[in-house]
């Protein structure tokens, strides 16, 4: 059987060699295919890990656990040495105050003042506020209304799997169009859907957006674990993660990223492994993941669009 990875590689080359050619909103450029997807077997523990460069599981880990907390402010993925959030208030920092402060003293700035950080470490009403924290209104007089209960859909969608699987609604969104205006950046990877059968659990991932450089391999790894850990809390096994995109691109300036990568051969199948199971999905930490026979190529560094 090929190696999983292949799929990917094969579409790295295909967006590269063939994708159109585009101005985008970050001034970089990018090569664009429309509508790519992949499907990836998660039984006994397979993961979608790419292993042709070396990919930080536990920074993804660490986003989706503070996804699922509802929280919007970089201050505790900061705490916890997690970057990759960083560069969009960073961004609008040095706009709005003209101030070319560096990433390292912007963070520590973040961590140090409780006050700024609630001015500047905010990223808006991004992921996990929709994920757990819809936002409903209700009428409260003539013209007027006021905020009601928020919808934990993450809460709603495991109910939803317990005790009616073969519901055709087992989905969440981060796509609000009311506070899409709000948000750093607008969620990429907006949608999720799945599907029971047969005991196993599936679960599709739409993206809206997805930067195939950099951005993928966090996005199926991330996307495999909350299978995972939907599957455990719903006395299931895991199924197959389908992995679907709109406009799948590869930045003009991620040459040197796509060559090297392209000229690697994957190695080994990497496992993920849950050790504990807690009380239900808001309460999973670090200690409770494992990635085993992980043996990737080193990391290539590339630069970050924002």
């Amino acid at each position: 059987m090929p190696h999983f990875e292949y799929q990917y590689l094969d579409l790295l080359r295909q967006v590269w060699e063939h994708g159109d050619e585009r101005h985008d909103r970050t001034g970089v450029g990018t090569r664009s295919l429309f509508g790519p997807n992949m499907r990836f077997d998660l039984a006994d523990d397979a993961v979608p890990l790419l292993t042709t460069k070396r990919i930080a599981w536990k920074t993804a880990a660490r986003e989706m656990l503070w996804f699922l907390t509802g929280d919007t402010n970089i201050r505790e993925l900061v705490r916890q040495k997690v970057h990759i959030w960083t560069d969009w208030p960073l961004d609008r920092y040095r706009r709005e105050t003209g101030e070319d402060l560096d990433r390292d003293t912007f963070e520590a700035r973040i961590l140090e003042d409780e006050g700024f950080a609630a001015r500047w470490g905010d990223l808006g009403p991004v992921y996990g506020k929709q994920w757990v924290r819809w936002d409903t209104y209700e009428a409260a007089g003539e013209g007027l209304f006021r905020r009601g209960e928020p919808i934990n859909q993450i809460a709603s969608l495991v109910d939803d799997i317990r005790r009616n699987p073969t519901s055709r609604r087992l989905l969440f969104t981060g796509w609000n169009v009311a506070e899409l205006g709000g948000m750093a950046l607008p969620p990429c990877h907006m949608t999720y859907q799945y599907h029971v059968a047969g005991g196993r659990l599936s679960g599709m991932l739409w993206q809206r957006s997805c930067d195939l450089g950099l951005g993928f391999a966090f996005n199926a790894f991330s996307a495999a674990l909350l299978l995972r850990m939907l599957a455990q809390q719903c006395d299931l096994e895991a199924g197959e993660l389908i992995w679907s995109a709109g406009d799948a691109h590869v930045y003009l300036n991620h040459e040197h990223l796509v060559c090297e990568q392209l000229s690697r051969s994957p190695r080994g199948q990497p496992r993920l492994k849950i050790v504990r199971r807690p009380a239900s999905i808001f309460d999973y930490n670090m200690e409770d993941f494992q990635v085993v026979d992980y043996d990737p190529h080193p990391h290539i560094a590339a630069p970050v669009a924002v």
